[in-house]
């Protein structure tokens, strides 16, 4: 005799229920954008939204941490859109901050969907989270530059290839990272000789790595446990490219 298992009716409803408060969440988030009046303040609408998103999916979720994340995209030190900028990123902060809120929003409603069309048998909920790998978002050119190179080397390299950071290696292998944003410290704040002071004096080490399959959500939470905005990306072992918090916002805020 076989036998078919069923989600409870319960659980279906209570998801029915937590579905149709994240839609109607993003009817109202559509209104900032212009599609209608908003009827009380952004930042209103931001405290309920976060305790709606914990409520739903988890004061841990990750997706809680990206909405976190999009909030901080309206300060324009979040990151620096120059980054490997593609056309398109110049509007405005305020606007692209919307549109980052929004792509979260639009995920919370996808996993809550995939809930309610899992299987009960089906236990990969935390490793299995709606949404892009990594891999489709990182910058797949692996550029990289000896730990002995100056800053000044480093700070040129970055400016001829337009980008954020670099791999520094040792005899062949990747040993830490290198950031615009550390070459300013070090040089503006801390004084130090940009033309004599080799980049391993300033390095992140060791590279932190996260693989290209998973979800770009991990890559979130991975820069915001070690507090980094350059993740190595990994494929079988090797290293295949980078992510940035830039590609990330990026994602969220519809310019891909």
């Amino acid at each position: 005799m076989t036998t078919t298992r069923t989600i409870p009716k319960s659980t279906r409803i209570s998801l029915d229920r937590s579905i149709e408060r994240m839609r109607k969440q993003l009817a109202e988030l559509a209104q900032f954008l212009g599609k209608g009046t908003p009827t009380r303040s952004l930042e209103e609408f931001d405290l309920e939204t976060e305790r709606l998103i914990g409520d739903l999916l988890g004061q841990a979720s990750d997706m809680l941490h990206a909405y976190e994340y999009a909030e901080l995209g309206e300060a324009g030190g979040l990151v620096n859109m120059t980054d490997e900028a593609p056309e398109g990123t110049g509007m405005d902060s305020h606007r692209q901050s919307l549109l980052q809120r929004y792509r979260v929003l639009e995920s919370c409603v996808s996993e809550l969907e995939a809930r309610r069309a899992a299987e009960p048998k089906q236990k990969k909920v935390g490793r299995t989270l709606i949404g892009p790998q990594i891999a489709e978002h990182m910058s797949a050119e692996v550029r990289s530059l000896s730990q002995e190179a100056t800053l000044r080397e480093a700070g040129q390299l970055m400016q001829k290839w337009k980008l954020g950071s670099l791999l520094l290696t040792d005899n062949q292998s990747y040993v830490g990272f290198i950031t615009d944003s550390t070459l300013a410290r070090e040089v503006v704040a801390n004084g130090v000789n940009p033309n004599t002071t080799p980049v391993k004096t300033c390095m992140r080490k060791p590279v932190v790595a996260i693989e290209g399959d998973r979800p770009i959500i991990d890559a979130v939470r991975m820069m915001k446990d070690q507090a980094t905005r350059h993740l190595a990306v990994t494929q079988d072992g090797q290293i295949i490219g980078v992510i940035s918090v830039s590609n990330i916002l990026r994602y969220y805020s519809g310019v891909v």
